[in-house]
């Protein structure tokens, strides 16, 4: 039978044979070494070594019940039968035990218990300095080298549970950066696919509609339906980037190519292109802004005209940017659209939500919801920082 590699109370296979070669020492050392001639207190010599091995055998269970072992060994200190596994005892207890002051009443009492012992000695005839000896040996070199070892374990103990934290941490961390990879992924894709295939859609239903050739309305027909597809799909694999239980935060790195308040111009035009009237009005003294705002704003602008094509596809909308002297207010509404825009295309839910987290992280604030007119309006407003051109 394979012993396991950490047996009982034991850390190790290792530390269980020392302990077990520890107490057969023990117990082996009074039978072969002491002279038993005629014992003071009268006890014959079988029953001598029979406590003696019982006693040096127990120190099996040193690391688990140091404190009973002590006891023991303390009780019988006066039949002599406890000079090797007396100071095994107490170096156990000084490694092992939890208690200081436990340690230090043993202590006491092993000191009063090895002078007693050692008086008795003397009256028979052996030297005075047998008691300095003894409670040295016997006693304080055993506990001080018991307490070296037990901070020596405890400051062990520590390093390898920090390494692990340490280990456990980095892991974690790892795990948020890939987290917040996937959530930047996912809403630089929404922002970006998302919009580019909304506009392919439009633009080829409109073109469905508007061509009299039977053939070219088919095609037009098919890439308005493979785009919807595409949106689709496209909604599912984002899904999976940004589950919606990850504490989600914009990471701020830079990315080439990044669009600026500059591209707002070309935004618009490509969503005018596709049949809506849309007007873009700045007012404030207009002012280059850091880049995340700009890439913010400029994301807003994007969401918004997406929703206003899947949406309210026919409808008026107007783009206001006014500059604060702290903030820039970025608003966008559209009016009521005179039909639903049939067909509609997919929306995975998420675009209103991605504004908002971008809008947070800047520290700013973000509304959008239907106005009392019945049309729509996207609101958000930035604190800038001014940089310079």
């Amino acid at each position: 039978m394979a012993v396991p590699a950490r047996p009982l109370w034991w850390e190790s296979r290792r530390a269980m044979l020392f302990d077990a070669c520890v107490a057969l020492g023990c117990a082996v050392v009074p039978v072969l070494f002491v002279a038993f001639d005629d014992h003071p207190w009268g006890i014959p010599a079988p029953v001598f070594f029979v406590l003696s091995i019982v006693l040096g055998l127990a120190l099996i269970g040193r690391r688990r019940m140091p404190l009973a072992l002590c006891v023991a060994a303390l009780l019988v200190t006066p039949l002599e039968v406890t000079f090797p596994v007396l100071p095994v005892c107490l170096y156990s207890l000084a490694k092992y035990g939890r208690s200081r002051r436990t340690l230090l009443l043993i202590s006491t009492v092993a000191v009063l218990a090895v002078t007693a012992t050692a008086v008795f000695v003397e009256a028979r005839g052996f030297a005075p300095e047998f008691l300095v000896n003894g409670i040295g040996l016997l006693v304080v070199v055993p506990v001080l080298a018991g307490m070296y070892a037990g901070a020596r374990r405890l400051m062990l103990e520590s390093l390898r549970e920090r390494a692990e934290r340490l280990e456990r941490e980095q892991e974690l961390l790892g795990r948020q950066a890939r987290m917040e990879e996937r959530t930047r992924i996912a809403r630089e894709m929404h922002d970006v696919v998302a919009h580019r295939v909304s506009l392919m859609v439009i633009r080829s239903g409109a073109l469905e509609v508007s061509v009299s050739d039977r053939k070219t309305a088919e095609a037009a027909e098919l890439i308005g339906e493979i785009g919807r597809q595409a949106l689709e799909e496209l909604r599912q694999v984002l899904g999976v980037l940004r589950p919606e239980e990850s504490a989600e935060s914009e990471s701020g790195a830079p990315r080439t190519p990044q669009p600026t308040l500059e591209d707002l111009p070309t935004l618009v035009e490509q969503s005018r292109g596709t049949g809506m009237r849309i007007e873009l009005a700045r007012s404030g003294t207009c002012r280059p802004l850091d880049v995340t705002a700009e890439r913010t704003v400029y994301r807003l602008v994007q969401e918004a005209l997406t929703n206003v094509h899947k949406h309210a596809g026919g409808s008026a909308t107007r783009v206001h940017l006014r500059y604060a002297a702290d903030a820039l207010h970025l608003t966008v509404d559209n009016e009521v659209p005179a039909a639903p825009l049939t067909p509609l295309l997919p929306s995975g839910g998420n675009g209103l939500v991605g504004l908002r987290e971008r809008v947070a992280v800047l520290g700013g604030s973000f509304e959008a919801g239907p106005r009392e007119d019945g049309g729509f309006r996207v609101s958000a407003v930035i604190p800038t920082r001014g940089t310079a051109p």
